[in-house]
């Protein structure tokens, strides 16, 4: 008796099929899966290299001062119109010696005051957001998951600072630090009373986004699982949900750091920064008041950097926002 027909083929399929190599399944993980959103958004990237550079500039500032410009500080009067007061030449001086051309009335280079000026916004609007986050990460997090009295101190908290008139009190707190504090002296000073009223003022907008998102998170199964399993409220909080909350932390870091240079500016603008002479885009920004209207390319220089560094990490921003959601397509 033969064997049926179907049974043959079948025979034959499973023969083939075992001399085919079975293409192993790779799971891709949420940070994998964001990377491969973020790559497609081409603004977001381009964003990110813009930043990227920035960080480096500022890094490597000294360097690129050495070889493309001129001491930060030093004087060019030859560069200056000795009746007018103003750069000789067009666009305020720039040439091949001055990238960016010279400050009116003492000729310093603008390009190496702009790139150490990035040192200063950067290193500001960083470490104060790294004290923001801190503080608005714990505190945020206490809040949404304690609830009662705990939420009620820590809500009401926020809402007073937010709305407290924060460059109004930087002005006066400047105003009356003494010139040695803290190990630091000078500039060193001023850096330091910036970093800690701008992140200390700032943490109140991110302690209310993880609040919100721990309120969320707190009822969900795996939490709920870990209560179950006697788990107590710290491993809880620090290992459940704490990770699940690393996603809008970061994201509002990003869109943080913009916020907090224009803050640095606006305070260098009105005298609250830095002290001179060392370089600060919102101070060039103010000396350039007087002058504007005879060299204008004295205002538009630290205005553009101020503008292209604060568009670049906001479109970054946007676009890691965009990548880390699980629900976007």
């Amino acid at each position: 008796m033969t064997a049926p027909l179907h049974d043959t083929a079948a025979d034959e399929i499973a023969a083939v099929a075992a001399d085919v190599p079975a293409k192993a399944i790779e799971g891709r993980s949420p940070g994998k899966i964001a990377w491969m959103r973020l790559k497609r958004d081409k603004v977001a990237l381009a964003g990110g290299f813009v930043v990227l550079f920035l960080v480096v500039v500022a890094v490597f500032a000294p360097l690129i001062v050495n070889l493309l410009g001129h001491p930060p500080n030093e004087f060019h009067e030859n560069m200056i119109d000795p009746d007018l007061g103003t750069p000789k030449g067009s666009f305020g001086g720039i040439s091949s010696d001055f990238l960016l051309g010279v400050e009116p009335t003492n000729g310093r280079d603008m390009f190496s005051r702009i790139v150490y000026g990035s040192r200063i916004s950067l290193l500001v609007a960083f470490l104060a957001a790294f004290v923001s986050v801190v503080i608005g990460s714990i505190l945020g997090a206490l809040a949404g998951f304690l609830g009662g009295w705990v939420d009620a101190v820590i809500s009401r908290t926020m809402d007073l600072l937010l709305a407290f008139p924060q460059l109004l009190f930087t002005i006066a707190l400047v105003s009356v630090v003494p010139n040695s504090l803290w190990g630091l002296t000078g500039s060193g000073v001023r850096m330091a009373v910036l970093i800690v009223v701008i992140g200390f003022f700032g943490w109140p907008y991110i302690g209310r986004i993880v609040r919100g998102q721990t309120i969320s998170l707190r009822e969900r199964e795996y939490v709920e699982a870990a209560r179950s399993l006697g788990a107590g409220r710290g491993y809880i909080l620090f290992k459940e949900l704490l990770p699940n909350l690393v996603a809008p932390i970061l994201v509002y870091t990003t869109l943080i750091i913009p916020t907090n240079i224009l803050t640095e500016a606006a305070l260098s603008f009105l005298g609250a920064g830095v002290k001179p002479p060392t370089p600060s885009w919102g101070k060039m920004l103010s000396d350039a008041i007087g002058i504007y209207e005879a060299d204008p390319t004295f205002m538009v220089v630290p205005g553009l950097a101020i503008f292209i560094t604060v568009l670049a990490f906001n479109l970054f921003g946007d676009g890691l926002r965009d990548a880390l959601d699980p629900k976007g397509s």
